[in-house]
């Protein structure tokens, strides 16, 4: 019977090894810091008080002279016995009874203090190899505990070789990540060991790895005494949060949409013209033409100084004038293109094509400019399947890389055009006014842009500028319902194919301005950028952010993001336990609050039995007792 009765008890027992020193070194003489693991068997509301088991001393156990021992008990009759040691040297000094305790341990916690980078790295270089050896082959779960508030919460932390050089600086959240990371360890941030951080939120963790336990131990009693019934109700067992639904945003059309520009000809102010036949050959765009070439900026007038270009040779301007002429647009006749000038309202500059291979294979080279000349195997394959010379083709090529800046033999552009952050040959004039011919005023803000590049990225702004409408023929366009800075990220989009909003808000006011204009692949990465700002929240900051989720969902769904809307309803349902304690929750919709109760996390089912549970377990009051 007295065997019987042992093997219950260590059934209903569980061991906490606790590693680290959580205490902040920077309080002030005299203040009083308590332990984490003391002030959660002090404080916690699982912790229930056994009077006739009650006993004081500082002094640590006896058999292991490195820890010191608290005994409690949680859930009524279940027994946790904490073995806490805070410092390595006391741990190395008895390193074989040490490593046989952690060996021993069903929970363990590393705890330091975030404004003591050298408690960090003491459980970094000791504590960590040590447990990784030790439990190699086991599944012992793992809290490290991140203690007090940063000293520099203020801002981010300084990266100077100083600052990263000093080890009493504070331990940023990352570093403690990345940590958790290698021990495959859960990570928490306690700001004050206070009820709510060390009862509830450290104690809400370590409870559930006690559930655990218990559960594991009980099923493997279970399999040696398949007939023995439980003498009590098993815990209930916490399923895992279902995934959150994948948002992708379509791919890039970029080269396309310059593509169909060039076919439709829709703002084009070039006609390119045969000098011997003077047929008309192909529409153009200054734009696009002069971004991605040199010899363009030269031919139709374009300062050099403007476009960040120096000043051309004699031999550049001699070589440009074999291959093209220009016409004046009143007069018809061929002029100087050095000193040719851009007037608003000109009718489109006609450019002689003299070259022979050059006029029969416009079609082909204006494509390739046009994709952003990038392609250059295309080319020469289209150009090898108009001529079949060898020598014409080569020759031809050789004229299309002198028109375009290449260096000789080379597809890789010289450094012609002036450096800068836009990858794109038309992000190069992007907020610049060199060929603007519309100006955009928000705010009181006036933005250059050009109305090939919007036509060719926005299908209402191809409309606007062919329709009906007075900013068709109005070259000072006035913007409403957006801010300055959201409609310069919007063009910023629309000339480089990029954008990378800051904050959730951002994202949030481009995304509104992408539906506005009907620009499916901006809208979707600003809920891709949404959706990222969101995850990269921990928990604790969900609960305290001023941003409301909920709002968020009615935007979503007022401006036809369909993803954002359907992830942000999962969203509320995996952090069931944040968003119903916020006002706005009670601003769903019905079909919104079926279904977020339907998904949540925890379900109800496993809150019910979890209070079912803790009805059938004796509650008594309990003191934590130190041996």
């Amino acid at each position: 019977m007295r065997s019987v009765l042992t093997v219950f008890i260590l059934h209903r027992s569980v061991r906490i090894v606790a590693l680290g020193n959580e205490k902040d070194r920077l309080l002030e003489d005299g203040q009083h810091q308590s332990s984490l693991l003391w002030t959660y068997l002090g404080r916690s509301a699982g912790v229930h008080d056994r009077r006739d088991n009650v006993s004081l001393s500082s002094a640590p156990h006896t058999t292991f002279p490195a820890f010191t021992e608290y005994q409690a008990y949680v859930f009524g009759d279940v027994r946790v016995v904490v073995h806490d040691c805070p410092s390595w040297d006391l741990f190395d000094n008895d390193w074989y009874s040490s490593r046989n305790v952690v060996g021993q341990a069903d929970i363990i916690v590393i705890k330091y203090s975030v404004n003591d980078k050298p408690a960090f790295q003491e459980v970094k270089e000791n504590y960590t190899p040590m447990i990784k050896r030790l439990l190699n082959q086991c599944t012992v779960p793992i809290i490290i505990a991140a203690v007090g508030a940063r000293q520099n919460d203020e801002g981010p932390p300084c990266t100077c070789p100083l600052c990263t050089s000093d080890k009493g600086g504070c331990v940023p959240t990352c570093e403690g990540l990345q940590l958790s990371k290698e021990l495959g360890a859960t990570y928490l941030e306690l700001h004050t060991l206070n009820d709510f951080y060390a009862g509830k939120y450290f104690g809400g963790v370590l409870e559930y790895f006690i559930v655990q336990c218990l559960n594991q131990k009980s099923s493997e009693k279970n399999k040696k005494k398949k007939s023995r019934k439980p003498n009590g109700p098993n815990p209930p067992r916490l399923e895992q949060p279902a995934k959150l639904p994948t948002v992708k945003a379509e791919d890039s059309s970029y080269s396309c949409d310059f593509l169909r520009l060039l076919g439709r000809s829709q703002c084009a102010d070039v006609t390119f013209c045969s000098e011997g036949l003077g047929g008309e050959l192909a529409r153009a765009h200054k734009v696009v033409l002069c971004s991605t070439s040199p010899v363009f900026l030269l031919l139709l007038g374009v300062e050099a100084g403007a476009a960040g270009e120096g000043s051309c040779s004699p031999s550049a301007v001699k070589a440009a004038l074999n291959l093209f002429s220009v016409s004046d647009s009143s007069t018809g006749f061929p002029t100087d293109p050095t000193t040719r000038g851009r007037h608003p309202g000109d009718p489109p500059t006609r450019v002689f094509v003299k070259d022979p291979l050059l006029c029969l294979c416009l079609s082909e080279t204006l494509q390739f400019v046009y994709s952003g000349a990038s392609r250059w195997n295309e080319l020469e394959k289209s150009i090898r399947k108009r001529l079949k010379s060898v020598q014409e083709i080569e020759e031809l090529l050789s004229k299309v890389r002198f028109l375009l800046g290449y260096e000789k033999g080379s597809t890789e552009q010289a450094p012609l055009r002036h450096s800068t952050c836009n990858s794109t040959p038309i992000g190069h004039l992007f907020n610049s006014p060199v060929l603007t011919d519309v100006i955009f005023k928000v705010q009181g803000v006036l933005m250059p842009a050009h109305r090939a590049v919007l036509a060719a990225r926005c299908e209402v702004m191809a409309a606007m500028f062919n329709g009906n409408y007075a900013e068709a023929n109005s070259c000072v366009v006035p913007i409403h319902s957006v801010s300055k800075d959201t409609f310069l990220s919007f063009l910023e989009y629309l000339y480089t194919d990029t954008c990378c909003p800051a904050s959730v808000s951002q994202a949030t006011a481009l995304l509104v301005c992408a539906e506005m204009y009907q620009v499916p692949r901006l809208q979707h990465i600003c809920e891709v950028c949404i959706i990222t700002h969101l995850q990269c929240m921990p928990s604790r900051e969900l609960a305290s952010t001023n941003l409301s989720v909920v709002n968020l969902l009615r935007k979503a769904k007022f401006h036809n993001a369909v993803q954002l809307s359907a992830w942000l309803l999962h969203f509320i349902a995996s952090n069931y336990l944040i968003f119903s304690q916020k006002p706005d929750f009670l601003d769903l919709a019905e079909d919104e609050r079926d279904f977020v109760e339907k998904h949540r996390w925890p379900s109800s089912r496993y809150v019910q039995q979890l209070a079912e549970f803790r009805q059938h377990v004796p509650v008594r009051r309990l003191r934590c007792t130190v041996m």
